[in-house]
């Protein structure tokens, strides 16, 4: 299987974006700075020119979280349960190869111009807590998460796109499901080491992009507490702990947005007071509703009870009508949104799609089946020239020259017909 062996050049280049990342937060802010930043009044938010800013915008998701159902795996769908599969194909050396080539190539500065040139104004970036820590996960951040968001923020500093980060996966668990990369349960919510950790992760993030202008802000948590638990144990802590990261955050930087998003996939509103940060947006998520006025009046009502902005953080994953619909119907409301995602395998729902080959087809059908005995790994694994070849053409396919625009979802967004 091709690694790409030659990576000196975007090496280099990463060294220097980095440093220079890290020499603009000893630089003392000035005045003109300060107008540069994306802001909050009242129930819009506010771009560095002084106008309202309605944030269109699409999620890079399966880039930071691999998600299994964007590979078309049907049980293994957290990102260490996908890992473990692929070591059963590829061992831990070249499975941690493919994964640093995988984050090299599935976005890229072509990916970035080409959302920037279809129309949208932002991105958001979801990611995984665990590449920014030591493999202990103590406080000893280490690891590539930060040379991945110096990148992608680069690359949208360059194109004139705006950057929302978004910590799908916050140590312990904030949802209790897949998604958070979790232990199938909100262990965050107990545990005061976890909780430490994102406070201290935050305050990190904040602090190293303080003065970084393209970027609008911090979702803290996203979707916490799934609606599988006990909503009457956790919801309640919800925003105690949102009180303690903002404060981290604070400390580091005053210049960016937090987006506060509710309990129960991010739905529930009532867990929240009065806002207690002047420059924080609420976010929702909803997917598969019904596209009327009755979907979002709760999200609506907050709006104006608090005059405070709404974003619809994410939503997709259905018909290009319903997207369409759904879309209009939060523009009508005054509501910025993010969809999702950007990017996966086979599937219309979505900007750009992946083409899935037969030799994929072997590492589906091994990940989907049994494989809780040494025995059944043995059996199912398919021939090592399928697997080779299966997750090298992966590598060049998921490249956006090799991707196929989706024009009806393109469409349902309310842009034009774009081409790579």
């Amino acid at each position: 299987m091709s690694m790409h062996p030659d990576r000196t050049a975007p090496t280099f280049r990463r060294s220097v974006m980095t440093a220079a990342v890290l020499l603009s937060l000893l630089l003392p802010a000035t005045a003109a700075d300060q107008q540069r930043f994306v802001t909050v009044r009242g129930s819009s938010v506010i771009a560095p020119d002084g106008t309202p800013l309605l944030l269109r915008g699409i999620n890079l998701g399966n880039w930071l979280v691999p998600e299994g159902y964007m590979f078309k795996f049907t049980h293994t769908n957290s990102p260490r349960r996908i890992d473990e599969a692929f070591r059963q194909l590829l061992g831990p050396e070249r499975t941690k190869r493919f994964w640093a080539e995988y984050r090299d190539r599935y976005i890229t500065r072509e990916d970035i111009r080409f959302i920037r040139k279809s129309g949208l104004n932002s991105v958001r970036v979801p990611f995984n807590y665990r590449l920014f820590v030591s493999e202990d996960h103590d406080t000893r951040f280490a690891g590539p998460g930060f040379e991945m968001l110096d990148r992608v923020i680069g690359w949208c500093r360059e194109e004139g796109l705006y950057v929302v980060l978004d910590m799908h996966c916050a140590p312990g668990g904030q949802t209790g499901d897949n998604i958070d990369d979790s232990d199938g349960y909100p262990f965050l919510f107990e545990s005061p080491e976890a909780q430490q950790l994102t406070v201290d992760l935050w305050r990190t993030i904040a602090r190293r992009y303080a003065r970084e202008t393209v970027l609008i802000g911090y979702d803290l948590l996203n979707e916490p507490v799934a609606t599988y638990f006990d909503a009457s144990k956790f919801n309640h802590t919800l925003e105690p702990l949102y009180k303690r990261i903002v404060a981290a955050v604070r400390e580091a930087d005053t210049n960016h947005i937090v987006f506060l998003g509710g309990a129960q996939w991010n739905n529930n509103f009532s867990v929240f007071g009065p806002p207690f940060d002047r420059k924080s947006v609420y976010t929702f998520h909803k997917y598969w509703c019904d596209t009327t006025q009755a979907m979002v009046q709760e999200y609506a009502d907050f709006m104006k009870r608090y005059n405070v902005p709404i974003w619809m953080g994410e939503s997709g994953e259905n018909t290009d009508q319903w997207i369409d619909a759904w879309r209009r119907l939060n523009e009508r409301n005054g509501f910025g949104w993010c969809f999702w995602p950007y990017k996966k395998m086979d599937a219309a729902s979505n900007m750009v799609s992946i083409t899935r080959t037969a030799e994929w087809d072997s590492v589906i059908a091994f990940v989907n089946r049994p494989r809780t005995s040494y025995k059944e790994v043995r059996e199912a694994r398919p021939p090592q020239q399928i697997i080779d070849k299966a997750f090298a053409d992966y590598l060049e396919n998921c490249l956006l020259a090799r991707c196929r625009v989706n024009d009806g979802y393109l469409k349902a967004l309310g842009l034009p017909v774009m081409k790579p």
